[in-house]
C-alpha cells in the first residue's frame, strides 16, 4: 500500500542500500511502523495493513552519501503525508543530490 523510490540526481541512478523508516501518527507522538533498506533499484514496498491516519517516511540519507564519498549536507529526508482513502496505493518518491532534494505523489 505505501512503496517509495529514491533516484540519485548527481548519478542519474537508483539509490540502493538507503535506510527508511515508516512511522504513523499516534496523538502527539510518532510509532515506527516498519524500516527497510531500498534495494538495488532503490525502492522499497511496505507491506501494510490499509489505515488511515498521517505517515512519516524518514529517509536516512547520510550513510549514502558516504559510502558515495560525498559530503552529506542533509542527514535526514522527513516526508509526512496523510493517507485519507485506503483503496489507493500510496507512492511517495524521493528525487535526491548533494544539496536537496524533492517529492511527490507517484502512481
Amino acid at each position: 500500500m505505501i512503496s517509495t523510490h529514491i533516484l540519485d540526481l548527481n548519478l542519474g541512478q537508483p539509490a540502493s542500500g538507503v535506510m527508511v523508516e515508516l512511522e504513523k501518527k499516534a496523538g502527539d507522538d510518532w510509532q515506527t511502523v516498519k524500516e527497510s533498506a531500498t534495494n538495488a533499484d532503490g525502492r522499497i514496498q511496505f507491506d501494510i495493513a490499509a489505515a488511515t491516519g498521517e505517515y512519516r517516511l524518514t529517509f536516512k540519507i547520510e550513510d549514502y552519501f558516504l559510502k558515495m564519498k560525498l559530503a552529506p549536507f542533509f542527514t535526514v529526508a522527513p516526508v509526512t503525508f496523510k493517507i485519507s482513502d485506503t483503496k489507493r496505493k500510496y507512492h511517495i518518491p524521493l528525487l535526491l543530490n548533494s544539496f536537496g532534494y524533492s517529492t511527490y505523489r507517484g502512481s
